[in-house]
This record gives structure tokens, sequence and C-alpha cells, in this order.
């Protein structure tokens, strides 16, 4: 399973982006998915069209994850171990739902989430083949 960051539900609604090549190469590889309600909530403040909004809500289905207590428990734990970056709230948050949906983060933002990647959080490759 993929977890698309904002960034990706961005992206992904160009085609000259090269989010868009990298969920179309995921898409052709059968993958999964889903996107953690503070990710949803930042695509939708915008600026999202309305065709933008449906063509990811399509793209997730009802994999759009709500951050819940055990989520609430892990992010603060991640955000006590990467040294309580105030900036980092948020990514956190995001970072303990891909977590437990043992699901690679798909993000452009690596350098916010590298810290993490020691504490349980894969990354998902974005070269292309």
């Amino acid at each position: 399973m993929i977890c698309l960051d904002a960034n990706y539900l961005i992206g992904g609604t160009s085609r000259e982006r090269p989010e868009s090549v990298h969920l179309l190469r995921w898409i052709d590889d059968d993958e999964i998915f889903c996107t953690p309600a503070p990710a949803w909530y930042e695509f939708l403040c915008g600026p999202a069209q309305t065709e933008d909004i449906e063509a990811m809500g399509d793209l997730v289905g009802e994999r759009i994850v709500p951050f819940g207590s055990a989520a609430a428990a892990l992010a603060a734990e991640l955000f006590n171990k990467i040294g309580r970056p105030r900036s980092r709230r948020v990514d956190v948050m995001i970072a303990a739902i891909a977590i437990l949906q043992r699901a690679k983060l798909a993000t452009l933002n690596t350098e916010h989430f590298q810290a993490m990647t020691k504490h349980g959080l894969e990354l998902a490759a974005t070269s292309i083949r």
C-alpha cells in the first residue's frame, strides 16, 4: 500500500508533474492507495479544483484514514523521538498513520520525514524505472 501525502494528492492531478508519473506506475503495479486524514485536509485547503478532489477521491476510495487514538499515541511518540520540532506536528501525524497502515509514504518532503524512518516509517521509492 502507498500512503499519499498532500503534495502527492496535489501533484498527481497534473500530467506534467512527476507525482502523476509515479501514481500511474504504481497503478500499473496494482498498488492500493490511502491518504491520512490530515493530508486529505491539506489537499482540500486548495488550490485543488472540484475535478481534482473527485479524481483523488476515486484513487483513494474509502481509504482516507482517520487520526484516531492509536495514531495520536504513535505521533506523540515520534514527535518526542525526533526532538519535538513544532514545525513537524502534522508530519508526525501523517507518518503515524502510514506506519499503522503498514504503508509506504509517498511525499516530496522527504527531508521532513527522514528522521522518522529509523522509527518505522518507510518512504516510497519515487524514482522512475
